[in-house]
């Protein structure tokens, strides 16, 4: 729930290691979620590259609803996984136990990314969250679909960089630091490129 909890000090470290790992990526504008701990976890990167942190409630997470801080609990996680995974391969109608359905978080998230896009920017991070990330990516890249996402978890501070825009659509470059075959790239979509990694 809005505003969630703050950064351990773990999350801190990751937070400022999220510097380096973008080092290479020339960022134009930082969004963060209405969640505290995105906005923590995107304050050094903004620090570090003088940039202001565009706070947006639809890039939060999804909205757990009945579920909520019950998500540790095996079948509830199961649940959890299992509706935002059928969004991502189409089911919108599907919605979790007194929260959201999938229309409603891929209106609300691509509404962001639509803003993004339309900006003077031309390279953007959105500071997220890990299944909101893994659930809009399979739903709207070209290259990565359910089985991919449902099976690349995404760490705290995980990187998943994209490359395109709403009306071209998009295509995964990297995911977690692995390199991601582009779609008809040879091999299943979303699978890692064989020891390539982009730095």
């Amino acid at each position: 729930a809005v505003p969630g909890p703050g950064l351990t000090a773990l999350g801190e470290q990751q937070a400022a290691a999220l510097v380096d790992a973008l080092a290479g990526e020339d960022l134009d504008a930082l969004y963060a979620s209405t969640l505290v701990r995105t906005q923590l976890t995107a304050a050094p990167l903004a620090a570090a590259r003088g940039l202001d942190v565009h706070v947006r409630d639809g890039i939060r997470e999804v909205f757990a609803g009945d579920l909520e801080m019950q998500a540790g609990e095996s079948a509830h996680a199961a649940l959890y996984m299992r509706t935002v995974f059928a969004w991502a391969a189409g089911d919108l109608g599907l919605r979790i136990p007194g929260g959201e359905s999938g229309a409603e978080f891929l209106a609300r998230y691509d509404a962001v990314v639509a803003e993004a896009a339309a900006g003077d920017a031309s390279a953007v991070a959105l500071v997220s969250h890990g299944a909101a990330i893994r659930t809009w990516t399979a739903a709207r890249a070209r290259n990565v679909d359910v089985p991919f996402a449902a099976a690349h978890g995404l760490a705290n501070t995980g990187t998943v960089i994209l490359e395109g825009d709403p009306a071209s659509g998009w295509q995964v470059l990297t995911w977690a630091g692995a390199a991601v075959r582009p779609a008809g790239g040879g091999g299943p979509a979303g699978e890692p490129a064989t020891g390539d990694r982009r730095d």
